[in-house]
């Protein structure tokens, strides 16, 4: 018998071992009985084990979930959660009942336990990276899938930006990815989300009021993200109408919390005064308001010297009626 061969496996699964790799390190089923009988081990699925009786953390639910159907991969949310993807969110070692995202190759005929959500792949093989630990969908392809399965587009967007936002990928890989992909739910809509980041979008929020106050609204196209070097370094300008030197800062809740932050917005303020510029900042109440805000800031920018036509949403659009009334 190998049971240092054994404990390096469990080691190295984080705790878990499937019953094949016991046999295959020299013990057999008496030995497994005989830890299950000492509570050293306990069964997580039908020849899999981990190295304790309490609750299983959802690493180790992981791990048993890959070692049951192996050759498998951890899929969607679960492996952006091991690739350390920010919105994946939670700490690996914490008890958690959410599902195990798994994926195997599109032929094999495997049943899910309880606690486990399985997908097949057509391309395995390609999409999946097994000698990573634990083995995982590639990132990219998982934020994809995350984002096809969100309910609403700015969530969608809030996926694939993050990602990009926190150098975890690029939209120009994201979309690569897409265009290698078959039928996907959503698939219009992501290129457009992706086209919408890589103009520097880089948030929901930052993208709603690209699409619904700027774009819908016939607003001049404004240059984004753009980097300025000031006395206290380089920052970054939201959203800027450089012809009317004019800069919206766009504050969303989670985007710029912290008094450090605050007065870093203010340093950003004066810096653009001093330059002549005006900033104006929005946060979440204006963008959802999109029309009134379109209105506001139509008027900010003929202040400026604008002299464009912006365009109505629909009927009875806020700032439809706010032109008839200046005229």
């Amino acid at each position: 018998m190998d049971e240092p061969a054994v404990d390096r496996i469990l080691q190295a699964q984080g705790g878990v071992i499937a019953r094949r790799q016991v046999l295959a390190s020299g013990l057999d089923d008496d030995d497994i009985e005989r830890m299950l009988r000492r509570r050293e081990w306990a069964r997580v699925h039908p020849g899999v084990y981990v190295d304790h009786t309490g609750e299983p953390t959802w690493i180790e639910r992981a791990w048993a979930a890959i070692l049951f159907h192996w050759p498998a991969a951890l899929a969607g949310p679960s492996a952006l959660r091991v690739h350390g993807v920010r919105s994946a969110g939670g700490v690996l070692s914490s008890v958690s009942t959410e599902p195990i995202h798994v994926v195997v190759a599109h032929e094999r005929r495997v049943w899910a336990p309880a606690g486990v959500l399985l997908t097949r792949r057509r391309r395995f093989d390609d999409q999946v990276q097994l000698r990573l630990s634990p083995p995982r969908l590639r990132i990219d392809e998982a934020l994809l899938d995350v984002a096809a399965g969100c309910r609403d587009e700015p969530s969608a967007v809030a996926v694939l930006a993050d990602a990009c936002q926190e150098g975890r990928t690029t939209p120009a890989r994201l979309r690569a990815t897409l265009r290698s992909r078959g039928r996907l739910r959503h698939r219009r809509t992501l290129l457009t989300v992706l086209d919408d980041v890589a103009d520097g979008a880089l948030s929901a929020f930052e993208r709603r009021y690209l699409t619904q106050v700027e774009r819908r609204h016939g607003l001049p196209t404004a240059r984004r993200q753009m980097r300025v070097a000031t006395r206290g370094g380089i920052t970054y300008r939201d959203v800027e109408y450089t012809d009317f030197a004019t800069v919206v800062e766009l504050d969303g809740r989670l985007a710029h919390a912290g008094s450090r932050r605050r007065w870093d917005d203010f340093d950003r303020d004066i810096e653009s005064a001093i330059s002549g510029q005006v900033t104006v900042r929005l946060g979440w109440g204006h963008v959802l308001e999109p029309c009134r805000t379109a209105g506001q800031v139509v008027r900010l920018l003929r202040s400026r010297g604008w002299a464009g036509s912006p365009v109505s949403c629909r009927p009875g659009c806020p700032l439809e009626v706010s032109e008839r009334a200046a005229g």
